[in-house]
């Protein structure tokens, strides 16, 4: 078993990177500040904010601030949730339409405290966009919705290109790393999402290393995952948030990413994103570069 690393310890190069504060990026933080909207990109402590902001992109994250649960690994405050904002949907669209997005990641917090668990106004949400935007794609990052599978249906139906539910870690660490949440149900929710998908809609997942795995068990939850029918995957590094979180067993060489793309591409997934760098939605648009499908124009 590897041992974390020293949080004084420096990262390696391949981990350096460069900030960017043009013109599309100060447009980006502009519109999130007057929508009084939550981006996953700055709650999470994104590396990779700069890149994509300054390439006018944005990972907005719905349903407040404040989630339900409290993974050892996540930068997003847990608590008590304030009530959600009826008007957020609206909000996003806007935000989208004002910057001229081609491609939305919609994330969320976790609401259990909600009897439906957000996802009516997760959908509303999508819906919103995909009315006002017809020409922009949406990929979805859900929460697992306690697996519900008309939960999931709901979002199905709300048109989104792209089901996203990451897996996050490997299946050993689930009881110490994903408290809430246990690792074949978390498999199910990929399963049940590939079962209920439109033909041209992808199932996408993601995971983290250097968080306290071996090798081997990131090829079993990549056979694991594959064997959902999932259809698109990212691996990248971990890096801790605060000194509060999970410590960083290890920083994984560029290689080893590589010979997890191999893995990835071998066993059939139409789009496998593995660096360091890495985050699920870190330039997400590329997936229509490689999967030839897009969403039919909003009816709704």
């Amino acid at each position: 078993m590897n041992r974390p690393v020293s949080g004084i310890r420096r990262k390696p190069d391949w981990l350096k990177i460069r900030l960017q504060t043009n013109s599309a990026y100060r447009e980006v933080r502009s519109a999130i500040g007057k929508g009084a909207l939550n981006t996953v990109c700055e709650e999470a402590r994104c590396p990779n904010l700069h890149e994509c902001w300054s390439a006018g992109t944005a990972t907005f994250m719905i349903l407040g601030g404040i989630c339900t649960r409290a993974c050892a690994f996540c930068a997003v405050t847990s608590g008590r949730p304030a009530a959600i904002d009826p008007n957020e949907p609206e909000r996003v669209a806007d935000a989208v339409d004002q910057l001229g997005i081609k491609y939305c990641v919609i994330t969320s917090v976790d609401r259990d405290d909600l009897h439906d668990l957000g996802v009516e106004a997760f959908a509303q949400t999508v819906e919103a966009v995909r009315r006002r935007k017809p020409a922009c794609e949406v990929e979805v990052l859900i929460p697992d919705f306690q697996g519900r599978e008309e939960a999931i249906q709901r979002i199905i139906d709300a048109g989104a290109l792209v089901i996203g539910f990451n897996m996050e870690v490997v299946e050993r660490l689930y009881p110490d790393v994903r408290f809430k949440h246990e690792y074949q149900s978390s498999l199910n929710v990929l399963r049940t999402a590939g079962r209920l998908k439109r033909d041209y809609q992808v199932v996408k997942t993601a995971a983290m290393v250097g968080i306290g795995e071996e090798d081997y068990e990131v090829d079993e939850l990549i056979r694991d995952v594959r064997d959902t029918g999932c259809e698109a995957m990212a691996i990248g590094q971990y890096l801790m948030p605060t000194p509060k979180h999970r410590d960083v067993y290890r920083f994984v060489h560029p290689d080893q990413f590589a010979r997890w793309k191999e893995l990835g591409d071998s066993l059939g997934f139409k789009h496998f994103e593995s660096g360091p760098l890495v985050r699920s939605s870190y330039r997400a648009e590329r997936i229509l570069e490689f999967v030839d499908r897009r969403s039919p124009k909003a009816t709704c």
